[in-house]
């Protein structure tokens, strides 16, 4: 990876392969923290997260959590994710979340790639502001 990268942010498979310490996503993180990359995620992937993985650690999860940045979604932010859904011509609790995560991306500081296992959605989302990066 040659171009630097200012800021990662996770979704909830990023979060849980992290947590689950896996191999390919460790490589690429450890590559971003020697650039000095921060790592961010939405404060509701966490919630996604612990959802969609019921047997997830507390210990791990807490870990993880102090050791990165956890963006709020306040009624901005998701007033702001609202719009994105509405431009990509996405709807539904389906995209919501996603849309968070695409509004926090779009507000770190530049360049910013975003590690998700949905790739096309986020794509929609973001357009080109951020460097998608498929898990």
């Amino acid at each position: 990876m040659s171009e630097r990268i200012e800021t990662v942010v996770l979704d909830s498979e990023g979060l849980s392969a992290w947590i689950a310490q896996d191999r390919k996503l460790l490589a690429m993180l450890q590559v971003f923290h020697d650039m000095g990359a921060d790592l961010v995620i939405g404060a509701n992937t966490i919630v996604e997260a612990t959802h969609s993985r019921t047997n997830m650690p507390m210990p791990r999860l807490n870990w993880a959590l102090s050791r990165i940045k956890v963006e709020p979604v306040t009624e901005q932010a998701a007033k702001a994710a609202a719009e994105l859904l509405k431009a990509a011509g996405l709807h539904g609790h389906k995209y919501a979340i996603d849309a968070t995560v695409a509004e926090a991306a779009l507000r770190q500081p530049k360049p910013v790639a975003l590690l998700t296992s949905d790739s096309d959605d986020m794509t929609k989302l973001c357009g080109n502001q951020v460097r998608i990066i498929p898990l």
